[in-house]
């Protein structure tokens, strides 16, 4: 079996040979590249399995690196973990706007960021459970689970895989009210915790990427969102 590949964009050389060191004892491959161009180009010509992305970088910032990923074909799906050594909340909340799946601050340890990234790969590998439907059509939107895939309107929509999960479970039940805490666990499939801030967050990428077919998604003050009717 092949190993995983994890590409990691960090100028940090010590952090690079820490990360390197400790993913490939765990039976990782490691890519990296110091500049945010490079990586993604690398990104572009060898798709590995994880991206661990700096958001402080040289040159093309790690914010940017994580739009222009998002917006190729060839890696819009690819699960992207931030590390951040930035003590606001608004930084976070920026990248995962952008598309980032998740984030690690700045320090770390070496086991976390290990646990992290298989957190990430397992996500990756599993489909949103539901036992019987695999596609859903609501007004004009559709998604078709088999395919990972989403369109409105008929044309395609570019969602990450947490914005995919979290759309899925309000489609996929209209009129059921999901707490932030329930549509956090369909994000991470309940593998680790994530701010409710971050739910919001989604949800607003969502709706913009969704235009006038955003009004779907209804906020319910104090408890959370529903898929209207």
């Amino acid at each position: 079996m092949a190993k995983p590949t994890v590409l990691l964009i960090e100028d940090d050389p010590d952090i690079v040979e820490m990360v390197r060191y400790n993913l490939e004892r765990e039976g990782f491959s490691v890519l990296s590249a110091a500049r945010g161009e490079e990586g993604v180009e690398l990104a572009r010509r060898r798709v590995p399995d994880v991206v661990l992305l700096d958001l402080m970088l040289p040159g093309m910032d790690g914010l940017e690196v994580c739009r222009r990923l998002r917006a190729d074909h060839a890696t819009v799906r690819l699960p992207i973990l931030m590390l951040t050594a930035k003590g606001e909340e608004t930084d976070v909340v920026v990248g995962l706007e952008v598309g980032a799946d998740e984030y690690v601050r700045k320090p770390f340890s070496p086991r976390e960021l290990v646990a992290r990234v298989r957190a990430l790969l397992r996500r990756a590998s599993q489909e949103p459970a539901d036992a019987t439907r695999t596609r859903v059509e609501i007004q004009d939107l559709v998604l078709d689970l088999g395919r990972y895939e989403a369109s409105v309107h008929g044309a395609p929509l570019s969602l990450t895989r947490a914005e995919f999960r979290l759309l899925w479970a309000l489609v996929r039940r209209p009129g059921r009210v999901f707490t932030r805490s329930e549509l956090a666990d369909e994000i991470t499939a309940g593998e680790c915790v994530i701010l409710d801030r971050n739910v919001d967050v989604h949800v607003s990428s969502i709706r913009r990427k969704l235009g006038n077919a955003g009004e779907l998604i209804a906020t319910v003050r104090g408890v959370g969102y529903k898929c209207r009717d």
